[in-house]
């Protein structure tokens, strides 16, 4: 069988895939992903076959042009709301459209017998429904918005569906996988065939010391590579300030290298450290501050590993609920308390000491490993 793997422009909206697609590597099958440069190089540092579409994309760029120095998204437009996926869909839509007769030149040379694109990439939809073979889209974990842009890219793609060909409009998929645990279902959202998240944390060395139980408790803050950039130096700098306040609890920080000489003193029991694939020491952990992000918050859940959650975007604060109310966490969802370092210090505390997050992160990472894992789900694929 071959596999034509299509995503969005974004790193971390790719990785979701990776593990389905060693699967299906493992079972004998031909993967190729297809993608702008923005995802080639991740998708490469997996092992796979590539084949680069279009130009780069640039997708910081949606959301830098409009903030104040120093200010991140939440400060100026606050939380997400479903009124802001219902807008922001239209960008990840009519720039499926734009790259979807790309992508049909690529699958009529290679002539998959199945496509597979991550939620925001809807071109997939549109290569399946041309070609007549079956399409699996395949969600990132907690997904409040594949439901919510769906009535946008019905509207937005039906000229793209009648010059195609394809009868009754755009098509849905065959099969739609979902990472996520039951608790981390969204309301509204409809259940999907559960697939095992297994951590793509991209590639890099874990140091000796990190893999090891601390003398104190250690947290690490893991807040992916967008929230610095995206204006939050101030926020960094709370959370070290925080930490400074718990004397008790060591931290583990992740920064870039290029924001490091902005983040001020340091207090003795804070260590900060360049990026680090988190699934080769997050078990080693008592606590994760995160921002939330899809593949983190799964990693981390994985573990069976308390989470704050800091959400900044999207899907975040949904998951940051979610989490929040199955007991495997808790969320800071507004700028201020993010803002806060004595309301950040006492969520950390909160979690290192009340034993009910630490049973409820263990009973999130007992459902999460009963899921079928995507060896296994590999084996219905090819029933399509």
């Amino acid at each position: 069988m071959r596999v034509l793997i299509l995503s969005s422009p974004e790193s971390t909206h790719f990785s979701c895939m990776a593990p389905l697609a060693w699967a299906l590597r493992g079972a004998g099958h031909e993967v190729l992903v297809a993608g702008q440069p923005d995802i080639v190089a991740t998708a490469r540092a997996t092992g796979l076959s590539t084949v680069t579409v279009g130009r780069q994309f640039f997708g910081k760029d949606l959301l830098s042009p409009a903030l104040p120095p120093d200010k991140r998204p939440i400060e100026v437009v606050g939380p997400h709301t479903p009124k802001m996926t219902l807008i922001g869909s239209r960008i990840w839509v009519l720039h499926s459209r734009y790259q979807a007769p790309r992508y049909l030149e690529v699958a009529r040379q290679y002539r998959p017998d199945l496509v597979i694109s991550e939620i925001l990439d809807w071109a997939a939809l549109l290569v399946g429904g041309a070609l007549k073979i079956p399409v699996v889209s395949h969600r990132w974990g907690v997904d409040p918005m594949s439901p919510l842009m769906r009535g946008t890219a019905e509207d937005l793609l039906a000229g793209a569906c009648e010059r195609l060909g394809i009868e009754g409009g755009l098509p849905r998929p065959d099969v739609v996988l979902d990472p996520a645990p039951p608790q981390l279902l969204c309301p509204g959202t409809p259940a999907a065939t559960p697939i095992r998240h297994i951590p793509f944390n991209g590639t890099g060395e874990v140091p000796g010391w990190l893999r090891q139980r601390g003398e104190r408790p250690r947290v690490c803050v893991s807040m992916g590579r967008q929230t610095i950039a995206l204006g939050g130096i101030p926020m960094f700098r709370g959370i070290i300030q925080a930490f400074g306040d718990i004397p008790e609890a060591e931290a583990v920080m992740t920064v870039q290298e290029e924001f490091l000489d902005r983040l001020g003193t340091v207090p003795s029991n804070v260590r900060l450290v360049p990026p680090t694939p988190l699934n080769g020491f997050v078990d080693r952990m008592d606590a994760v501050v995160t921002h939330g992000g899809a593949n983190t918050l799964l990693t981390v859940a994985g573990r069976g590993v308390p989470q704050l959650i800091l959400p900044q975007l999207a899907d975040q604060f949904q998951g940051g609920e979610l989490l929040a109310a199955a007991d495997a966490g808790l969320s800071l969802a507004t700028a201020d308390e993010q803002n806060d370092p004595a309301a950040v210090a006492a969520a950390v505390r909160t979690l290192l000491t009340e034993e009910r997050f630490a049973k409820g992160a263990g009973e999130l990472a007992d459902t999460m490993a009963a899921m079928p894992s995507p060896a296994a789900v590999v084996r219905d694929l090819e029933n399509l």
